[in-house]
């Protein structure tokens, strides 16, 4: 990508609030994998849904021995580029927060401070009845616990570091690393654990929602971040943005639902692009 077509990126953001709708696309150079990007065909299988997840004691157990190998490799992750350059431009006063549509914490990791995360985080786990939080590093060691066989049997297959990882950090595992898999219950009132994150088919909480609204009520521009808006939750910022004529930057690898809207639309690696970017607006910050 030429530099120049960064530099009207940088044009279009100087002097102006910046609020950032981040998806998939950050945490992808960090080794977490997108359903909609590049390399999303690839994978065949469909993330869990709401529904299922619910009414299944089998989609349950599936989902949550899938976890168990894909989790680690989430906790592992570090951020990457894009994230070190957004939390400098928040510290700056030049972004005043992020939207995430990610799961996976790297944005408070690289120091953002203001970030909503509109899908959850896989940092914690919730009761379906109480509603009582546990964090995913404790149920994980409650998972293994309770499935002592099932994790021996697993390591001397070696599916652990073979298993293809989605983005809700599940993996793809045969079914007979699945069977007889038991899930530990709530600590508190003996209920079923969720990943405390929005599953496709499931609303994202109306509080979490208004808080995003209020964040976008202070931009001036609205910065994408490697998200295909194919998903309404994100999409409806951009919506929004549009109807009071605020500029939409978009910067992502493959078409976007706001790519005929978007006031500049960028291809490229973030992690290359947003460096780039927050050096040239913060140079432009200290020189006043």
């Amino acid at each position: 990508m030429p530099m120049s077509s960064a530099a009207v990126l940088v044009d279009l953001l100087r002097g102006r609030r910046v609020v950032v709708l981040a998806g998939a696309g950050c945490s992808t150079e960090s080794g977490i994998p997108d359903y909609r990007g590049p390399e999303s065909s690839k994978r065949s299988r469909k993330p869990m849904q709401y529904q299922e997840f619910v009414r299944s004691d089998e989609a349950r157990a599936r989902y949550w021995a899938r976890s168990a190998i894909g989790w680690p490799r989430i906790a592992a992750a570090v951020p990457n580029a894009a994230h070190v350059a957004l939390a400098r431009l928040e510290q700056a006063g030049i972004v005043r927060g992020i939207i995430t549509q990610n799961v996976d914490g790297l944005h408070h990791a690289a120091g953002s401070r203001r970030v909503i995360e509109l899908h959850g985080s896989l940092a914690a786990v919730c009761c379906l009845q109480c509603g009582r939080r546990e964090s995913r590093h404790d149920f994980q060691h409650r998972l293994l616990t309770l499935n002592t066989g099932w994790a021996d049997w697993l390591a001397g297959a070696r599916h652990g570091h073979q298993a293809a990882m989605n983005p809700d950090g599940d993996v793809e595992l045969p079914p007979a690393a699945m069977a007889d898999f038991r899930v530990p219950a709530c600590r508190g009132c003996g209920g079923l654990i969720k990943p405390d994150v929005v599953f496709f088919g499931e609303n994202v909480p109306r509080a979490r929602v208004d808080e995003a609204w209020h964040l976008l009520d202070e931009a001036d521009v609205l910065l994408v971040a490697g998200s295909t808006l194919t998903v309404y939750s994100g999409r409806r910022f951009v919506d929004r943005a549009c109807h009071r004529g605020m500029p939409v930057a978009v910067i992502n690898i493959g078409p976007t639902r706001a790519d005929g809207v978007a006031a500049i639309k960028l291809e490229a690696r973030l992690g290359r692009i947003l460096p780039f970017l927050a050096e040239d607006l913060l140079a432009v910050a200290s020189a006043r």
